[in-house]
């Protein structure tokens, strides 16, 4: 992942009491962990021959799901999650909408949703652990055979939920579709019964009635009259249902229209608009990140997940490097894999993977690269009595951070529905490792 810019640092400022006992929960917890961890090594190598520490090792360092449960529950309070609730017909553009703001890809879009009601399928992003943007979807909306009654009681019930997330609801149209009653009523009830949630119109799919001559798509879309006068015609026939209207047209890299997702700036403007400042700033963030010119402010989705990843790493190095100062060349290995291992596929779990602890040991060979070498070289400095321990420890410690690091890429890019690029997660696991051998003093 992109780097962040060095600058100056700001001037520390207090934490709200909430924030600072939600920040004293987590570093309490961290501080049970590490403590745990420790004392689970060294009651290993004074109990256990070395060729069987791994194992136990490795069921000692799987983390209390309670424990993990409460860090957890704890940062997801504090995150700006926005509920949106998609209302429209199959091919309107709901999963594409869902692309535009999330930057995934198609193929993870269509199996994040998961059945939420009889009628509605439930996507959260970027995880149910800790979600930014809650999507519900309306499924088989216009099919002859559904009860449009039974479908606005259900969303109904599902509004009435109580919750301290903001929400919104979107009403996805085709822009050649005016067979749209069922939507409008939809609309209609819920306008009436939750008149405080904010409303955007969404009208999609506008290359569908571009004239023959078009080839792209327009810098500005109502400047081509057919687009401007059927939107105005959705504007009427939904007055007085939504506070928003956007005309945007996402789609297919195959598809030959650039941008890909046109009108994605204006849907932008028009949630900064509807939505709270801090769900406005972290969907702004999102939006961002998706760009081709990110910056530090479009990497902030990473960072919330690598925050909370560092508060399983660090203990882990501190684990990885009591266990490494044992003077005896590799004896320590099997159990220094049994507690990488077990940190990865934590950190798996985190970003939506669950791993089995072979395939968590397959990620560690796959992401390892050069420093696999390394870490044997440094088993040799261990033939130099006393000197060689001090070394081999601190560097074991700064190579669990760097695998860590590693890691977080490696899973980032998968839930984000990219390959993992090996050269990007080199880069970030040197730099991480610089950075934490300086903080255990490895000299070489």
């Amino acid at each position: 992942m992109p780097q962040q810019p060095e600058s100056s640092t700001p001037e520390p400022q207090a934490d709200n009491p909430a924030t600072a006992q939600n920040k004293s929960t987590i570093a309490g917890l961290t501080d049970r962990l590490a403590g745990g961890w420790q004392q689970a090594t060294n009651k290993a190598m004074q109990i256990l021959p070395v060729d069987r520490a791994a194992q136990t090792v490795g069921k000692w360092f799987s983390v209390d799901e309670t424990q993990v449960a409460e860090i957890l529950a704890t940062v997801r309070a504090q995150l700006p999650t926005t509920e949106a609730l998609l209302i429209g017909k199959p091919q309107a553009g709901k999963s594409s909408i869902v692309r535009g703001l999330t930057g995934v890809s198609a193929e993870i879009v269509g199996q994040g949703f998961r059945p939420h009601t009889q009628s509605t399928a439930r996507y959260n992003y970027p995880s149910s652990e800790l979600p930014l943007l809650v999507f519900t979807d309306t499924v088989g909306l216009g099919d002859v055979d559904r009860d449009t009654n039974s479908l606005i009681q259900e969303l109904i019930g599902d509004l009435e939920t109580e919750t301290n997330r903001p929400r919104i609801i979107i009403l996805t149209v085709k822009i050649n579709d005016f067979a749209i009653d069922t939507i409008r009523q939809i609309a209609s009830e819920l306008r009436q019964k939750y008149p405080q949630i904010p409303c955007l119109l969404a009208v999609t799919c506008l290359h569908e009635i571009y004239p023959p001559t078009q080839l792209d798509h327009p810098e500005e879309p109502t400047s081509i009259e057919p687009v401007d006068r059927a939107f105005t015609a959705i504007q009427q026939a939904f007055t007085g249902l939504f506070d928003r209207a956007v005309l945007i047209d996402f789609t297919l890299a195959e598809d030959g229209y650039t941008p890909e997702f046109y009108g994605l700036e204006a849907m932008r403007t028009a949630l900064a608009d509807l939505l709270p400042e801090a769900e406005s700033r972290a969907m702004s963030q999102l939006l961002e990140a998706g760009t081709a010119t990110q910056d530090a402010e479009g990497n902030k989705l990473g960072n919330i997940y690598r925050d909370v990843a560092r508060r399983y790493i660090l203990p882990c190095a501190i684990a990885a490097g009591t266990v490494a100062a044992i003077p005896l060349p590799f004896a320590d290995l099997p159990v220094l894999t049994a507690i990488q291992v077990s940190m990865v596929g934590l950190l798996g779990k985190l970003y939506g993977q669950t791993l089995t602890p072979s395939q968590a040991g397959g990620v560690v060979s796959a992401i390892a690269g050069g420093f696999v070498a390394q870490l044997v070289a440094r088993q040799l400095i261990k033939f130099i009595p006393g000197f060689g321990s001090i070394i081999s420890a601190s560097w074991a410690a700064a190579y669990t951070v760097a695998l860590g690091e590693g890691a977080c890429v490696y899973f980032g890019d998968l839930m984000g529905g990219k390959k993992p690029d090996p050269q990007q997660i080199q880069a970030v696991m040197a730099e991480a490792f610089s950075s934490a051998k300086q903080q255990f003093n490895v000299s070489r």
